[in-house]
């Protein structure tokens, strides 16, 4: 019988479950999304439930697909969006709060009133931002009647959607593995990057009782089977988030290489060895992965938050398109955005700016405008800011990018390419699979399992499916990218 490994890949807004064989071929994919929930604006929920159930339902079907013999599965994620249950029951205490969500903003200023918003960095390598998870955490200890209380009596979990994944695999209730590796547990806040443990200072500042945190392991490691459903007695034995999941499946595992996943937002990671390199430039340090017993690897990385979700909001808000798909067939109705530039700050600005009071502004608006300019302007956004993180990246490095390895949903995307390489004035590069993040989750799981010997194997695996070459000439480059900084500069402060 043939011999694979799976991922299950729990998105912002889908859950797949993928598997492969060992040359890094997908033989079986299923993928369901769920519901997006905005209860007013700036708030971003989860059905923890549906998650979990959309989760058994990609597995069993995957599984089916597939046939043959699962030798390992790993789990990567949605990072930073916050889940609390009770332990004891199961049941979440409030629906997870995503990432994109920036209802803690108050709560990070006032973090910020006693050292500024780098007060933490030197220690987690991040700024106070809404973006991660732990004041997500204080909110709901803050805001769910009882929630402090159970904390306190040590009857809640907390974890990032890996964690609650994998506590359900392992049997839930009875007996479930309350766990999340070095990668996700450098998005809460919450972790020293040194140590690679939680840092007793982050949790007193932040007010988050150490007994509701996942114990922190490797990011390739068998951590226990699964209990049920289509894929039980399978080792679980990977788990990344899903941007550092995606850099392990480009395998970019030497200092200096980097990737650019193309997914709801858009996430930039600079491989940087076994250095913690602190970021002067809007950045942030981040842990890439750490196999088994083997030192942590570190990245930089530019994180923007919302790229492909733009899209989908011209598909489901404006209705001007009824596929994301559409969007680029829209878009190639005109030759040029017609002088409208669209910055996507729906929750705030991320890197490099790190503004939680910017909001989203169409800039350069005319008669002349039609739908097939604001769809161009759609796509060219998220070069732009690509182009912003990629700026930041060489400055910190000190090394010039020479080229960009692409992966996620939006490669599939010409037009969008086309300009990427346009604006950064460097090849772009698309591997045979662009789902790498699904990939790398399979690769680290496979990994631990001996499915895989070593990262020369995965490196082998590598293959380049496309490359789009810069066409455009340096002065119309100048001055696209002018107006763009012009239009992000009118979402500053918006929000009071």
């Amino acid at each position: 019988m043939a011999e694979y490994v799976a991922a299950l890949d729990q998105g912002t807004t889908s859950t797949r479950c993928m598997v492969f064989d060992h040359g890094g071929n997908v033989v079986a994919v299923e993928q369901l999304e769920h519901e997006q929930i905005y209860p007013q604006p700036g708030h971003v929920e989860h059905n923890p439930h549906e998650i979990w159930e959309r989760s058994q339902q990609v597995i069993d079907k995957a599984a089916k697909d597939a046939g043959g013999d699962i030798k390992a599965v790993g789990v990567t994620n949605q990072r930073e969006t916050t889940v609390v249950w009770d332990r004891n029951s199961g049941a979440p205490v409030y629906n997870a709060i995503v990432w994109q969500d920036t209802r803690t903003d108050k709560l990070c200023d006032e973090l910020m009133k006693d050292g500024g918003q780098d007060r933490f960095r030197p220690k987690n390598g991040l700024p106070i931002a809404t973006y991660f998870s732990g004041p997500k955490v204080r909110w709901i200890l803050d805001n769910v009647d009882g929630a402090q209380a159970k904390a306190d009596a040590g009857d809640l979990c907390f974890g990032n959607i890996d964690t609650w994944c994998i506590w359900n695999l392992t049997g839930g209730t009875n007996g479930g593995l309350h766990i999340t590796d070095v990668s996700n547990a450098s998005r809460t806040m919450l972790m020293n990057l040194d140590t690679l443990d939680w840092d007793d200072e982050l949790l007193g500042a932040i007010g988050v009782p150490r007994s509701m945190l996942p114990e922190i392991r490797s990011s390739s490691s068998v951590y226990g089977e699964v209990k049920g459903g289509a894929f039980a007695g399978v080792p679980v034995a990977g788990d990344l988030g899903d941007q550092q999941a995606a850099t392990f499946g480009q395998a970019c595992y030497a200092p200096g290489e980097a990737k650019n996943t193309y997914g709801t937002g858009n996430f930039l990671l600079l491989n940087t060895g076994h250095e913690a390199v602190q970021s002067k430039n809007g950045l942030i340090t981040t842990v890439g992965y750490k196999i088994g017993d083997q030192k942590a690897v570190y990245c930089l990385e530019g994180s923007i938050a919302i790229t492909g979700a733009l899209v989908q909001w011209l598909r489901d808000n404006l209705k001007m398109i009824k596929s994301a798909p559409e969007v680029e067939d829209l878009a190639k109705t005109v030759e040029d955005n017609g002088g409208c530039y669209i910055v996507p700050a729906f929750s705030g600005l991320f890197a490099p700016y790190w503004k939680s009071s910017a909001r989203g502004v169409f800039a350069g608006l005319t008669r002349y405008v039609n739908a097939g300019h604001i769809a161009r302007a759609a796509l060219e956004a998220t070069a732009f800011q690509s182009r912003e993180v990629s700026d930041a990246m060489n400055a910190d490095s000190g090394v010039t990018l020479e080229s960009l390895k692409v992966d996620g949903g939006m490669v599939a995307n010409d037009t969008l390419m086309q300009f990427q390489a346009d604006i950064l004035g460097v090849p772009v590069i698309r591997p045979k699979v662009a789902e790498t993040t699904a990939l790398g989750a399979a690769y680290a799981a496979g990994l631990a399992t001996g499915y895989w010997t070593s990262e020369e194997d995965l490196r082998n695996n590598w293959a380049e499916d496309k490359r789009w070459e810069p066409k455009m000439d340096a002065s119309a480059r100048d001055t696209a990218y002018h107006y763009w900084k012009k239009a992000v500069q009118r979402t500053f402060d918006w929000a009071e």
